[in-house]
């Protein structure tokens, strides 16, 4: 897989490499671990699965709520946590209880991020949607990324007292690219934090990349850049639109910045975009 240019990871030079040290990067979760070595197996079981997440009552009882949300249109309601995987296919599942376990990790039920988590939501459920509409990306893929692509803000959060004005600021600035906003004042940038994340945890390639390059909407247009990382971010600003609408923002500025790009990248028309975005919505408000 070639990318172009990326921003410096982390880990790089002395002085990212100390500041890296002193953001907490949750270590993967044991219960990840033993799912990840079940879907590692040549023939993983849904039995098994199931066993590893009935070891947690609070992850079971939350995977069956998401498991029936018309995002993933099963046809019949899951009764079990066998059931859902057996409906909802084994990745799928996997790509629920990976971002359960993120919230878990990193702050329990904090009240002061639960915006952040359920716009995270929001935008895992509209990549569900449109990558299924689209056939561009693996659904559980789209999921993934969707859940993960703005882990590092809480991270950054926790280690800076002033990120919280530095986010606000990145996201009101219309022109500027939003990573460089944090860049410049961190020396790192959430993205940046959320690869490193998600390469800790095992998490895909594809979606490990998509996070890093999710707001250099330069890859959109270029073709050396993987394929699949392309399209996962392209679907993100669609989520991103989706979202503003469903919360009646008339603008997006990160649409404004890429959203030109990612429609083309998709082969959508400006009507198709329209269609597609009225459908999503439509949904999320059958979901609520």
């Amino acid at each position: 897989m070639t990318t172009v240019a990326a921003p410096a990871l982390p880990t790089e030079n002395a002085v990212e490499d100390a500041l890296m040290r002193s953001i907490r990067i949750p270590p993967r979760p044991s219960l990840l671990v033993d799912l990840q070595r079940e879907l590692a197996a040549p023939d993983p079981s849904p039995r098994q699965i199931a066993r590893i997440i009935a070891n947690d009552v609070g992850m079971s009882g939350a995977l069956l709520k998401l498991a029936n949300s018309p995002f993933f249109g099963a046809a019949r309601k899951a009764k079990s946590v066998e059931q859902a995987i057996n409906f909802l296919g084994i990745n799928q599942c996997a790509a629920l209880l990976t971002g359960l376990l993120a919230r878990q990790a990193i702050d329990g039920n904090d009240a002061n991020l639960s915006e952040f988590w359920e716009i995270s939501a929001r935008r895992a459920q509209a990549l569900v949607f449109t990558s299924r509409k689209l056939r561009v990306a693996p659904p559980d893929i789209a999921h993934t990324f969707g859940l993960f692509c703005d882990i590092g803000v809480p991270l950054l959060m926790n280690r800076f007292a002033d990120y919280t004005d530095t986010y606000e600021r990145a996201c009101n600035d219309p022109h500027g690219v939003f990573t460089a906003i944090e860049d410049e004042r961190y020396s790192t940038n959430h993205a940046a934090i959320g690869c490193l994340l998600a390469r800790n945890w095992g998490l895909s390639p594809d979606v490990s990349w998509a996070i890093l390059h999710h707001h250099d909407y330069r890859v959109l247009d270029d073709a050396a850049t993987d394929d699949a990382i392309r399209s996962l971010v392209a679907l993100s600003l669609l989520a991103e639109k989706g979202i503003q609408r469903l919360h009646n923002h008339s603008t997006s500025y990160e649409w404004e910045k890429g959203g030109d790009s990612a429609c083309r990248h998709l082969g959508l028309t400006e009507d198709e975009t329209e269609d597609l975005l009225d459908e999503l919505n439509e949904t999320f408000h059958t979901e609520r």
